[in-house]
Parts: C-alpha cells; sequence; structure tokens
C-alpha cells in the first residue's frame, strides 16, 4: 500500500489525513516541527531560500525515513517562487538519495488540465474510485470547517481565561477528538463537543470587548505554522489580546484554490498596490486597511525571510498605518529568529496598543461636556 505525506501546516493535517485515508491511502503524518526539523531542512535547502521551504523540506526527510513513499503537495502561481517548491524539493530529494513520487497541485481553476491529470494519478495510487475522491472531499471540508471554528473560539476564548494554559488545553483535546471522527457525522459530534469544552473554560468576568484586537496578515505558512511563527496567537492571547487571522482554512480554499483570489481585498488594496505582486502581498495591504475600518487596535505582519511579495507589502505599510491610523508591526523570520526577541518585541507592541487606547479614552473623556 502506497504510504503518503504532505508538509505540516498547523492543524490542517486532520483533514488531510482524514482525505488520504478515506482514499486507501496508509498515511505517514506528519509530525509538528521541531528545531530538528529546519536545522535538517536548512542543511539542504539553499541558503537564501525562505523558512517555510526549510521547514517543508525538513519535514519531507522526516516522513520519507518513516517510510512514506509518495509526497503530496501544493502551491500558487504567479510572481511568489513558492510555484517552484515541488519540483525544488522533489530533485533535492532525489539528490539525497530518496525514492519517491512527489504530486505538486497548483490551483484548479488556473491550471484546470494539469489539476485533473495529477488527481487521476493521486487516486490511482491507492486505486480509488471517483466516489472515494467526492467523499474524501466531503470529510475534508467538514474538517476544516470544524478547525476554523474551533481556532475562532479559541481566539475570543484565551484573553479572559482565569488559568493560563486551560484555552489550549481545551483546544487541544477537542483537536484529538476531531481528528478521531471517521464520518461527517462524528466530525460535527465533535465540534460540538469541542464547542462546550472550550466554552466551559472559567473566564474573568470582563466584557470580551474590553480585549485588545490584533489582526495578523502575511505570508500563509507562517500565519498557519505555530513552529514557524512562534506559537504568535497563544502569545497575544496570553497577553491579553485577542487575535484575528487574515487566512483561515476554508476562506483560504474558496479564494486561493477554487478562485483566483479574494477580490473585495484586492479592490481595498488597489490605491496602494494595484497589481498582484504574488503570494499575500497585495492581500496584506487591503487586509491592513480592513482591520482598520473594523476598529482593530493593532496589526502583526508575518513573513518569511527574503519572501519578496511581504517585502514590496512592508514597503507600503507605514503610508497605510499612518493614514488608516492602525499601527502595524512587521516581524521577518528566518532560522536566526530567537523566540525570546519575539516575545519582547511583542509584549512590547501590547504595551504600546494599551497605552494608545488609554490616551483615546483619556481624550474622549476630556471631550465630554462639562470636563
Amino acid at each position: 500500500m502506497a504510504k503518503l505525506s504532505y508538509p505540516h501546516m498547523g492543524s490542517s493535517v486532520l483533514a488531510v489525513d482524514a482525505m488520504a485515508r478515506t482514499m486507501g491511502y496508509d498515511v505517514v503524518s506528519p509530525r509538528p516541527p521541531t528545531q530538528n526539523t529546519l536545522t535538517l531542512g536548512t542543511r539542504h535547502s539553499p541558503e537564501f531560500a525562505c523558512i517555510p521551504f526549510k521547514i517543508v523540506l525538513g519535514t519531507y526527510i522526516e516522513s520519507l525515513e518513516r517510510g512514506a513513499d509518495v509526497l503530496l503537495s501544493g502551491g500558487g502561481k504567479g510572481p511568489c517562487r513558492a510555484g517552484y517548491y515541488g519540483e525544488l524539493h522533489r530533485r533535492i530529494l532525489l539528490d539525497l538519495g530518496y525514492e519517491h513520487e512527489m504530486i505538486f497541485f497548483w490551483p484548479p481553476l488556473r491550471t484546470p488540465v494539469d489539476f485533473l491529470r495529477k488527481l487521476r494519478r493521486f487516486k490511482a495510487i491507492p486505486g480509488a474510485s471517483w466516489g472515494d475522491v467526492g467523499r474524501a472531499l466531503r470529510m475534508t471540508w467538514e474538517k476544516l470547517k470544524a478547525v476554523d471554528d474551533l481556532e475562532i473560539l479559541a481566539h475570543r476564548v484565551r484573553p479572559r481565561e482565569r488559568t493560563p494554559g486551560d484555552t489550549s488545553r481545551a483546544l487541544s483535546a477537542a483537536m484529538r477528538r476531531l481528528d478521531a471522527a471517521e464520518t461527517v457525522a462524528g466530525t460535527r459530534t465533535a465540534l460540538g463537543e469541542g464547542t462546550e469544552r472550550l466554552d466551559s473554560v472559567a473566564t474573568r468576568e470582563t466584557d470580551p470587548g474590553d480585549a485588545l484586537k490584533i489582526g495578523i496578515i502575511g505570508e500563509i505558512y507562517v500565519q498557519l505554522e505555530p513552529f514557524a511563527n512562534f506559537r504568535i496567537e497563544e502569545r497575544l492571547g496570553d497577553l491579553g489580546a485577542w487575535v484575528q487571522r487574515s487566512i483561515f482554512l476554508t476562506k483560504f480554499a474558496r479564494t486561493d484554490i477554487l478562485a483566483r483570489g479574494d477580490r473585495d481585498v484586492a479592490r481595498t488594496a488597489s490605491a496602494y498596490l494595484p497589481e498582484n505582486v504574488g503570494g499575500h502581498g497585495q492581500s496584506s495591504i487591503g487586509e491592513i486597511i480592513e482591520y482598520a475600518h473594523k476598529g482593530f487596535d493593532g496589526v502583526v505582519q508575518l513573513a518569511p525571510f527574503s519572501c519578496i511579495p511581504e517585502i514590496v507589502a512592508k514597503s507600503i505599510v507605514p503610508s497605510v498605518s499612518r493614514e488608516y491610523g492602525i499601527p502595524v508591526m512587521t516581524l521577518f523570520i528566518d532560522e536566526q529568529t530567537g523566540e525570546g526577541g519575539v516575545q519582547t518585541r511583542l509584549e512590547a507592541f501590547v504595551d504600546l496598543l494599551r497605552a494608545r487606547r488609554r490616551r483615546g479614552k483619556d481624550l474622549e473623556h476630556a471631550a465630554l461636556p462639562g470636563n
């Protein structure tokens, strides 16, 4: 039986595992990346490759060592270099002596013929039928929706938890239960149980609206993979901030995989960046503006070091931040980035946002009649 593996990217593993098992694969589920994963990938990567490239390569090597012989991956078309990564990974792994087959998908509406050809190959390896493919896609979608719903709820609960870590523990337990679900009905039941578990986390008696609201924008891999972003959602939540990512798996599937990008965000960004520069560069500008309109206190831009689309966006960020009155902190990440430095910068950013909010309230109070 073919043994399939793929890159680890946050909680997406729950959905991809379910899809592959439904189609008849023996799944070598990728383990969460560690420092050893990054070191392994860095050792065999071009020097100026970005950190997602290096982590994914290290993950591939670890999975191949555990017996995988089919690797699944995907990437975008256009200026971003990610479109080349599948072929580069394949050649590096072959040079290292790993015999394997790699199936690299591009967005179906951009390369329909290539997508169908690879989908046929993907189902043919375990001998799956088109009915199996349909069931697998339905199961995948249900799990993706459940993952997003649970993470969104955790973001709201964590800033108010009484005991640090309770939200993360409840979320982990909910995700394990979701992973064990083998049917659509079971997935929905697991979502309900996970929601109850998160709702039962003991919280302080404060208005959820009192928490700082911080948006997270930037490149998809460093947004969704906790190892790559130093668990930024948990860190900001522990500092009392309600976090909202600009990318969730179901939204990404609708706008980037099944369509040609988020046109509303592109229109919002067009006054500053009218062209698609690849990756999420244009989206990052539009999302800052959208967060400002929604009344968020600040935004964190996450980007792999050397990521050209995010570098282009970063050059425009100061103008957008100034015009819309929303602070933006950019965090470029590579294998040299240290956990302590990230924590210090986040603490300073949160302190700045709190001080800014207090100044705003003081000005509002001073403007009241009688003051």
